[in-house]
């Protein structure tokens, strides 16, 4: 018996459906597919489609018993009929492959033809298969930010009325207007989907929609495209396993799940907060109940919105990425933001990976594409979406701090002393400290055996009798509970507050409604237990949150932001950039959640949230902008401006530090915080041609076989014979990594730079910040650029002062200057 149920578990496992995606690289050179409507697309899309669907019928597995029936019901036609309720997506704008639901024999059947020529043509530059691999589910990696970046670099503000008067550059004029941003740009949002009502969206002022866009307003459930796209909204799509196969039926989904997936309409909230971050109109009176008040906006409020719903609650499935991709290359946006991808702990390869492969393709095509870096810190090599084609972005603070501070009675040293705490609340406690106060280790429960869980207020571990009616001090220590189930369970057994001590989300504040809740450090924590236990009768209260400006230090790098350096790219420097990730405000869905909200008080239409998933549409609008400006630049170009121009000091005029205090690296925020105004004017750019990122791969370790069914590669094409992972380091990118280096050897790296200032004449000369352990020397030493001579190459030649010297990681940069613009490149030199 148990031998039979063995052999019937593996049988089941070998025949079970699931969706895999079948990657084969870029379209044959033949496709003309200039459409991507989903009603009428054009003929050699709807050719490679056919060619998709002949591929899955060769390959489609039929049980002994229908194949003795194949001869009668002639098997090439049922076979066509079953690859058509199979496939889910058909890839055939930007790149070609598509999404099949396969039993596990045959995606290995197709595994087998990787790198072969397929039977059925219609596949990447050398017609074969790629990759093959079962579809991921990607995670969300999840205003005052605005006028702080532009405060960080040169811009004055106005902190009455949020309104900020820009300095005269030869990008600028007094003129302007913050709404002329970005005119005509569209960016493309990956995520949740949008509420389209939301007044961030409003399409005031707007002219008529570009005529190169080729994109569709989908219909949907609670989504009219007549009334919910506009002007400013120009695009909608939704993904799902129906969205290109209507005959594909789908097991185990509830109702309320499948009007989730049928409506570009947000029911979430992260994509619209995304979206209006990046792009959204400027909303005056914008406040999260009160807190964080003034002017919402986005970073390029007068480009266009083209939303690409690829998740829902359960996750982002990597086919939909890959379908919102090819949509996106062919509707026509010019940037792509997608605040999501794999967790660091189960990161893919480049080649199974939906956000590289699809980013690879858009931008081929010309396309900017940003990503944030994950959630995964402060641990180091966690960060994600590290392909050198892709602007990845670090997460930090801006100067704005939502408070609720603890005021502690008299009596042992309180006398109505303010303990700093964070959180957002509303709390309806009175302001003097009358409140009884306890700790939670003193409020053991008879059945509770664990110490730990008692001072951590886990449940069931505290007596009820002796916390009702008080304050509770808790710990945070043990994060097996989050904060919102210790504060529900505090709250169940009649505790009137909650204070949790939290050395490492201190900086971060987290919503928790009317109930009092705040946030303290282990050492204002020490505060709190020394006045306990030097008084009988101990009282405190907990204030409701109040949001203070001009905070000090601002930027930080935030906690839970992935660091470098990269598990996949050693030799190249990741994250790229830090923009503002923690407690943003932007727009919201019109439902939410009033549990949150202050009694009486209406769902609000923003909402603050935190993630690098906030800090990547920062970038978005920013790259909008620079390609409003310079419509002719490449992803290269404005990624290259957005790094060289980035700064590496607070508001303190000090050097950046991590919210928990401690020096930062460019492991933590790349080459630093963006610059908006200085991204415009970048003087120097490293630019990187298609060719230079199939050089990457070799370098890599792909073989040439594989790389010419990945792109459609100049005649000739071979990779070096000396290519190695060490060679990464040669790639023309804004900073240089450097790792093995034993200090025995010189290492020598070339860039070259592209003059795109308003002087055709200019000599820039080369200064270098290094540290004492190494010796590092440019050449030449400066750069003299003409009318004729636009692109200009030099050599940093990396020695160490002494072998033994040269242990860990080594951080420095070198600035080009003319004495109008610096171009400033990060580098990092690492001995393992």
């Amino acid at each position: 018996m148990v031998m039979i149920r063995a052999e019937k578990t593996e049988h089941e496992i070998n025949n079970k459906l699931s969706v895999y995606v079948i990657y084969m690289g870029a379209p044959p050179p033949t496709s003309t597919s200039t459409s991507t409507s989903t009603s009428s697309q054009g003929a050699g899309s709807t050719s490679m489609r056919e060619d998709h669907l002949q591929l899955l019928a060769s390959f489609l597995l039929v049980n002994r018993k229908e194949e003795n029936q194949m001869e009668e019901l002639h098997q090439h036609y049922y076979l066509l009929a079953e690859a058509e309720k199979r496939l889910v997506h058909s890839y055939r704008h930007g790149f070609s492959g598509f999404a099949a639901r396969l039993s596990k024999k045959e995606a290995e059947a197709i595994k087998g033809r990787i790198g072969s020529s397929t039977a059925a043509g219609g596949g990447g530059g050398g017609g074969g298969v790629v990759s093959v691999f079962e579809d991921p589910v990607l995670q969300l990696h999840t205003t005052r930010s605005w006028d702080f970046l532009q405060f960080q670099t040169d811009l004055i503000i106005n902190h009455h009325d949020h309104q900020y008067q820009t300095i005269t550059t030869p990008h600028h004029s007094p003129t302007d207007s913050s709404s002329s941003y970005g005119t005509d740009t569209i960016i493309g949002i990956l995520d949740t989907g949008i509420w389209p009502e939301s007044e961030s969206f409003n399409d005031k002022g707007m002219g008529p929609v570009p005529s190169r866009w080729k994109g569709v307003c989908m219909q949907g459930h609670n989504f009219l495209a007549a009334s919910n796209c506009n002007r400013k909204v120009i695009g909608a799509r939704y993904y799902n396993d129906t969205t290109s196969s209507p005959i594909a039926a789908r097991v185990g989904t509830t109702k309320d799940h499948l009007l989730e997936e049928e409506t570009p309409r947000d029911t979430i909230g992260h994509g619209t907060h995304t979206a209006s971050t990046a792009a959204g109109a400027s909303v005056t009176g914008a406040s999260y109940y009160g807190l964080a008040d003034g002017t919402a906006k986005g970073g390029s409020p007068g480009s266009r919105i083209a939303i690409y719903k690829v998740c829902t609650s359960n996750g982002c499935r990597g086919s939909s990425i890959l379908a919102a991709f090819d949509d996106a290359i062919g509707d026509g946006v010019d940037v792509l933001s997608l605040s999501l991808g794999a967790s660091a702990f189960m990161r893919p390869d480049f080649s199974t990976d939906p956000v590289a492969i699809g980013a690879f393709h858009a931008v081929q095509k010309g396309i900017t594409v940003v990503c944030s870096a994950g959630n995964d810190g402060p641990t180091s090599a966690t960060v994600v979406n590290a392909a050198p084609w892709i602007l990845t972005v670090a997460a930090t603070t801006i100067d704005r701090d939502f408070e609720s501070n603890v005021v502690l009675g008299g009596g042992g040293g309180g006398a109505n002393k303010v303990v700093k705490g964070e959180a957002i609340n509303f709390s309806n406690l009175q302001k003097s400290p009358i409140y009884p106060l306890i700790y939670a280790g003193s409020a053991k429960s008879s059945s509770s055996s664990s110490d730990n869980d008692t001072r951590n207020c886990n449940p069931d571990s505290l007596d009820g009798k002796k916390i009702k009616g008080k304050i509770v001090l808790c710990e945070h220590s043990d994060t097996s509970y989050s904060k919102r189930e210790k504060m529900e369970g505090v709250k169940e057994m009649g505790g009137i507050g909650l204070v949790l001590i939290d050395d490492l989300e201190r900086a971060v504040a987290f919503p928790y409604g009317a109930f009092p809740l705040t946030v303290v450090s282990s050492g204002e924590a020490a505060e709190i237990l020394s006045y306990i236990n030097s008084t009988r009768n101990p009282v405190a209260t907990i204030l409701p949150t109040a949001a203070v400006t001009k905070y000090k230090p601002a930027p930080a790098v935030a906690y839970f932001s992935s660091r470098g350096p990269s598990l996949q790219t050693s030799n190249l420097l990741k994250p790229d950039v830090a923009a503002p990730g923690v407690n943003i405000l932007a727009a919201w869905m019109g439902t939410n959640d009033t549990s949150e909200a202050p009694a009486g008080q209406k769902p609000s239409q923003f909402n603050l949230l935190s993630g690098t998933s906030m800090s990547c549409p920062h970038v978005s609008g920013i790259a909008a902008m620079i390609k409003s400006r310079n419509p002719s630049w490449s992803p290269s170009a404005i990624r290259s401006a957005i790094m060289t121009t980035a700064t590496q000091t607070n508001n303190e005029k000090a050097l950046l530090t991590t919210d928990s205090g401690s020096v930062a690296t460019p492991y933590d925020y790349g080459a630093g915080e963006v610059s908006p105004s200085g991204a415009l004017q970048p003087g120097l750019v490293y630019e990187i041609s298609t060719n230079d990122y199939l050089l990457f791969l070799c370098n890599y370790g792909y073989r040439v076989s594989e790389i010419k069914l990945i792109s459609n590669v100049p005649d000739g094409f071979n990779c070096p014979k000396n290519s190695s992972k060490d060679l990464v380091s040669e790639l023309n990118y804004p900073s240089i990594a450097i790792s093995k280096f034993n200090g025995k050897e010189s290492k020598k790296v070339s860039r070259t730079v592209t003059n795109i200032g308003a002087d055709d004449e200019t000599i820039y000369t080369a200064n270098v910040d290094s540290p004492r352990e190494l010796d590092v020397k440019v050449v030449p030493p400066k750069l003299q650029f003409s009318k004729s001579s636009k692109k200009l190459s030099y050599q940093v030649i990396f020695s160490a002062i002494s072998s033994s010297s040269v242990t860990g990681d080594l951080f420095g940069s070198i600035t080009w200057s003319n004495g109008k613009y610096k171009v400033r490149t990060t580098f990092v030199v690492a001995s393992a």
